[in-house]
Formats: C-alpha cells, sequence, structure tokens
C-alpha cells in the first residue's frame, strides 16, 4: 500500500508539472544590453555623473538633462528606458531594484561577462572560467541542449556583437549557428541591402576589435526574424558596457536609451508576425553590474563592489503582468537557463541537476 501512494503521488506531481510547463509559449527571446546598471534601470540618469568631471561627457550637460533629467528618478527612468517601463513593466514584470527589496544577482565570483554569459546558459557558474579569453566553453549550454533536441534543432540561433560567443556557447562542438563579431555581418548576402551592411561594417571604426556596433546587430536580425523560424534566440547587445568602460557617461546613457528602442522595435515585429504574436516570451537582462561612484562606475569585477548586482526583466503570454516587484528577495541570474526551457516546455535539470531552479514560480504570484 505504501509503496502504491508513492506511486500515485509520483503520479500526480508528474501531471502537475506537465501542466505548469504546457503555456502558450512557443518562442523565446533572451536579450542582453552587456553591462547596464540596476540603479539606471531603477533611477535612470545617475545625478553624480551628469557632469563633465565624473561622466566625462562629450554632450553638454544641458543637453543630457533635457534629455535624461527629472527629480523624479521613477519620471527619468522612463525617459531613459520608455519601452521598458511603458510596455514591460506594465505587461510584464521586472526584478531588481534593490531599494525595494527585489535583488538581482550573478552567483559567479568573478562579475564580468564571459562567467556572467556562462553562468545564465548553463544554470550554474563555473569557477575555472576566470577569463574573457578562456576559450571554447567545456559546458553544455540549454541552448546547445535545445538545439540537440529534434524539436529544436536548427531554430536555436545566436545573434551578438561580442566575437567572443563563438567560445562561450563552443561552435565547434554546439554547432550553434552563431553570428557575432567579424561573422555577424553576412557577406554572402549580395543583396543591394547586404552589400551596404557590408561595406558599412568594413568601414566604421569599431569600439572594440572586430566587433560591430548595437546597429548592426539590431539591422542584421530584425531583416533576419522575417523568415526566421527560430524557437529560441540569445541576442547580446554590448555598446553600453564598451562606452562605460570609454568613461562616456553621456555614450552609455544614449546607448542604453537606443537599446530601449531595440527592444521595442524586436518586440513590435515579433508582435506582427502571426507565427509570434502572443507566443513569444522576451527575456530581458545583462550579464554583470558595474561599480559606483566617480571612478568606479567605469568598470565591474571583483574590485569594483556592485558588480554582482544585476536585474531582469519578462513579458509574454505566460507571465502575469505584476509590473516592478517588490520585497520578493532574491533571483538569480544562474536562473535564466531553467526559465528559457521550462518556458518551451522542457526541463533542463533533468539533464543538469546542478542548474539553478527556474523563474516561473516567482513570476506566478
Amino acid at each position: 500500500m505504501k509503496n502504491f501512494k508513492q506511486a500515485l503521488v509520483a503520479s500526480v506531481l508528474m501531471l502537475l508539472c506537465g501542466s505548469a510547463l504546457a503555456g502558450k509559449t512557443r518562442h523565446v527571446v533572451l536579450v542582453i544590453s552587456d553591462g547596464v546598471r540596476w540603479q539606471e534601470v531603477f533611477t535612470g540618469a545617475d545625478p553624480t555623473l551628469l557632469n563633465d568631471k565624473s561622466g566625462n561627457n562629450w554632450t553638454e550637460v544641458s543637453t543630457l538633462n533635457k534629455r535624461y533629467w527629472n527629480d523624479d528618478p521613477e519620471v527619468r527612468r522612463v525617459m531613459l528606458f520608455p519601452f521598458l517601463w511603458g510596455t514591460v513593466a506594465t505587461k510584464g514584470q521586472i526584478f531588481g531594484n534593490q531599494t525595494k527589496g527585489s535583488v538581482a544577482r550573478v552567483l559567479n565570483d568573478q562579475w564580468f561577462s564571459y562567467p556572467g554569459y556562462n553562468e545564465m546558459s548553463n544554470g550554474v557558474a563555473d569557477p575555472q572560467i576566470r577569463s574573457n579569453t578562456f576559450g571554447p566553453n567545456p559546458n553544455v549550454s540549454v541552448f546547445e541542449w535545445l538545439n540537440s533536441k529534434p524539436a529544436y534543432a536548427g531554430k536555436v540561433e545566436i545573434w551578438a556583437t561580442w566575437g567572443e560567443f563563438h567560445d562561450i556557447f563552443n561552435t565547434a562542438r554546439s554547432h550553434l549557428p552563431v553570428r557575432a563579431g567579424s561573422t555577424l555581418v553576412d557577406r554572402a548576402d549580395i543583396s543591394p541591402r547586404g552589400q551596404l551592411l557590408t561595406e558599412l561594417y568594413d568601414t566604421t571604426t569599431p569600439l572594440e576589435d572586430a566587433d560591430p556596433m548595437d546597429s548592426f546587430l539590431h539591422v542584421a536580425l530584425r531583416d533576419h526574424l522575417v523568415h526566421s523560424d527560430a524557437r529560441l534566440l540569445f541576442v547580446g547587445y554590448g555598446d553600453t558596457d564598451n562606452w562605460a568602460h570609454a568613461g562616456a557617461y553621456d555614450k552609455v546613457l544614449h546607448t542604453a536609451h537606443a537599446f530601449d528602442a531595440y527592444l521595442a522595435d524586436l518586440w513590435q515585429q515579433v508582435q506582427s508576425n502571426p507565427e509570434w504574436k502572443d507566443q513569444t516570451t522576451l527575456i530581458i537582462a545583462t550579464d554583470h553590474g558595474r561599480g559606483s561612484g566617480p571612478v568606479l562606475w567605469r568598470d565591474h569585477g571583483v574590485k569594483q563592489p556592485g558588480s554582482e548586482n544585476i536585474w531582469l526583466a519578462v513579458i509574454g503570454p505566460d507571465t502575469k503582468p505584476l509590473g516592478e516587484r517588490q520585497h520578493v528577495g532574491m533571483i538569480t541570474q544562474s536562473q535564466i537557463a531553467a526559465t528559457v526551457a521550462e518556458l518551451l516546455g522542457e526541463d533542463y535539470r533533468a539533464f543538469k541537476p546542478a542548474a539553478a531552479p527556474s523563474l516561473l514560480e516567482a513570476l506566478s504570484h
């Protein structure tokens, strides 16, 4: 009788889990803007950096104030991120405002990009990854795992500006199609638009190595989405981090605002496609935080306290419109991997038990 009861309970749990996974989401798009601080997301432009001394601004301060300043932080955050606050935070959810009891953090102890991207895509931090030039990732990400399943084979795509994503997603082993860095622009595209994009890429001075700017990524991705049947997309924008490292706060604000416009454009395109409309969940986050103050804001890592703090937003048919989350404790970057899979009805933790649990429980109440 005891064994029968145990089997019955197990069966019920399986049914419950199955129904929980059977949502409306058919496509998941994970979008990252590298190194965007939670402070700007939740309070807008930092008043201590809207000056030439600390912000090293190239733009006139009066112009910056006109574009991004208001005494009310909840007004100026909308000025900086109108789509994030006008659409995502009203029809979805956003986490990470530490002043309101919502904490989002990375679990890796490095607080920079490669360890962060590994953590979010694998569900667990890897202590051996201690460099942005670590080389091919030994870990099998949720993207690679899903791509190995018949329902998703050839329907998992990586689009980004940073060339290191070829190693982060280990293209040699995973065979994932990674369009990033010097491979973002399709040189085989001989259409007038394709040739123009190639010419612009070849003649534009890059901010870092051979990595294109965010505008190139966005145009290439937008064109691709017209005929894409992808089930899972990773999109990695990088200008925000590059300009922060350059110490130009005005450029950080401009590129953060542009990133918000890219999000709005992608969401509009998704919702205008009958195959994607009301079947797509958009997850938006960052790979790490940054330091604070007149100098440390420029960088991140263990020498810049606060770099472990991030933020995360979700909008989609299976996400309740609970807005800005308050007093919900802590979520972690490592939960993204299982969340991506569970939204698609898959159990990544069955493959990788060490992966952190998904965020679906947090998103439900």
